[in-house]
């Protein structure tokens, strides 16, 4: 019995040596986000994908080492639940929602479940929230008229603690749809992504190139450009619009003279470009994903996806000056206030000027953090098969004022903070994901398609690991096969759209019970 203790023993460092001695990923920080250092050598003009910015061009790039009291609970065969948990990990409780199962469950740092909201009918639609009262926020994926062929929503449900549902919103017609986002303002309303229907004849009349429409486009008859929707819920059903802001308000285009918003692109930074050049624009057009707010400001940041850009709006707005150019705090309107990410887009840089390709889940760090005011995202990657968690610090002032120079792209020209695995392309995940920054500094990132939620700290050490065991038809055993998304290609089912870690003085935890009821893994 001795002996065979200890072959365990010696069998279970082995495994912890080899999970911490891994090919060590690389996390990057530059003092000012002027100075971008490629490979910590040569200064590119712009940020690209290999560009690493470091401390100053002495300071070699971070390096992650072995990690510390490491913890792994499995052995050689585990594929599912928690894989690595240190001492160096940020204590807290990790919400998810499996996006193809109706179970959101909130779990321990030991990959113990605490509590879990079982009574939806939906799967994820895509974003969900604990909020300051103990209640879950979750956004539905209603499967209704209108298909963006991602992210689909068109539902809001809110639940107490004890999982009975206080508040209901749909949110679906074949005009219009709620999808991927939503977000909690302070005041109780909820901020939402909505795409709209517009038709062929209408994205012609608004100055769309017809070359320059998808065939999917021509076929369907519509476009789907993105909006956003502020709503005061009426509980416990329904609610009243209150505020909204629109794509198709501040579009500008430069192939047809005889239309309104016919301008040179690069001299309007501040609108939209009807006809990005390179590509054919699909239905889901802007491809919006991620939505933010910033109470400081009272500004909004969204993730476009289909242009590979962060954009900030004033939400200081009326509905009426939202769909103009000026009003608000900043005298803007509804017009942009800041992007990032492509320059190309508004004719202020090429497509090597490229930093972001397809993110998600563009987010300011809260006040009080590492990096506080700087935005981050997780940068998928498509077109150059890695992923990336990235962070900027943007050109703004006190009152929420950002700078730019005629002529020029928005700033910074760099990276303020970067993880990359090594090698790059052992973390690329093509679709959702998603990156919070935790009050010790580590940032816990979400590997969206495979399931896989990781702590790093500001060096690159992977300090937690944790691979949602869960499927369509529930957990799976510790070591089974994740089954692939037949739907998705390079998708599987424990896929997970974004996940958040909640501290234990988070307001909605006080006084619940927290005790540990098992692994979800069978």
């Amino acid at each position: 019995m001795i002996i065979k203790l200890k072959r365990n023993l010696i069998t279970s460092i082995i495994l912890v040596i080899l999970t911490a001695c891994s090919a060590a990923p690389v996390a990057t920080r530059e003092s000012a986000p002027s100075a971008p250092v490629a490979q910590a050598t040569t200064a590119p003009a712009s940020a690209s994908p290999t560009s690493q910015a470091v401390i100053n061009k002495n300071t070699p790039a971070a390096v992650a080492q072995p990690a510390s009291q490491a913890f792994n609970p499995g052995d050689a065969s585990q594929t599912v639940g928690l894989i690595l948990n240190t001492s160096k990990a940020f204590q807290g409780y990790t919400l998810f929602a499996p996006k193809h199962n109706t179970t959101t469950y909130l779990i321990d740092n030991n990959g113990q479940v605490v509590h879990s909201w079982t009574a939806s009918k939906y799967e994820p639609g895509q974003s969900v929230y604990l909020l300051e009262n103990g209640h879950l926020l979750r956004s539905c994926m209603t499967k209704g008229r209108l298909s963006t062929g991602g992210g689909e929503g068109g539902r809001i449900e809110e639940y107490d603690w004890e999982g009975n549902m206080v508040w209901q919103l749909d949110y679906s017609t074949d005009q219009y749809m709620q999808h991927h986002d939503i977000h909690p303002l302070p005041n109780g309303n909820i901020i939402m992504l909505v795409v709209e229907k517009k038709t062929y004849d209408e994205a012609i009349n608004a100055g769309f190139d017809p070359s320059k429409l998808s065939g999917e486009v021509r076929q369907r008859g519509m476009i789907l450009p993105d909006s956003v929707v502020e709503i005061k819920p009426t509980y416990p059903s329904g609610g009243q619009v209150v505020w909204e802001w629109h794509v198709w308000d501040h579009l500008v285009q430069d192939i047809d003279r005889s239309k309104e918003n016919y301008a040179n692109v690069a001299a309007h930074p501040e609108l939209i470009q009807a006809n990005d050049e390179g590509r054919n624009l699909p239905v889901f057009w802007n491809h919006m994903n991620s939505i933010d707010y910033n109470p400081a400001f009272d500004q909004i940041l969204l993730s476009v996806r289909g242009n590979s850009e962060a954009w900030v709006i004033d939400h200081s707005t009326t509905t009426a000056e939202a769909a103009n150019h000026s009003g608000g705090k900043h005298g803007k309107g509804g017009d942009l206030l800041y992007r990032w990410g492509n320059p190309a887009t508004y004719d202020a840089g090429t497509r090597n000027s490229q930093a972001f390709y397809q993110q998600h889940d563009a987010e300011w760090i809260a006040p009080g953090l590492p990096g506080a005011g700087d935005i981050m995202v997780f940068n998928n990657g498509l077109g150059r098969n890695y992923s990336t968690i990235d962070e900027i610090t943007p050109p703004v002032d006190a009152n929420g004022n950002y700078t730019l120079t005629a002529g020029q792209p928005f700033g910074p020209t760099g990276f303020a903070w970067s993880y990359k695995a090594n090698p790059p392309t052992s973390m690329f995940s093509e679709a959702i994901s998603g990156a919070q920054r935790l009050p010790n500094g580590n940032t816990l990132i979400d590997d969206g398609v495979h399931g896989t939620f990781i702590e790093v700290t500001s060096a690159g050490e992977v300090v937690w690991k944790y691979i949602d065991p869960v499927v369509n038809q529930g957990p799976l055993a510790r070591n089974a096969a994740i089954p692939s998304d037949p739907a998705r290609q390079g998708e599987f089912l424990n896929a997970v759209f974004r996940v958040y870690r909640y501290a234990p003085d988070y307001p909605g935890l006080a006084g619940r019970s927290l005790a540990p009821q098992g692994m979800l893994e069978k």
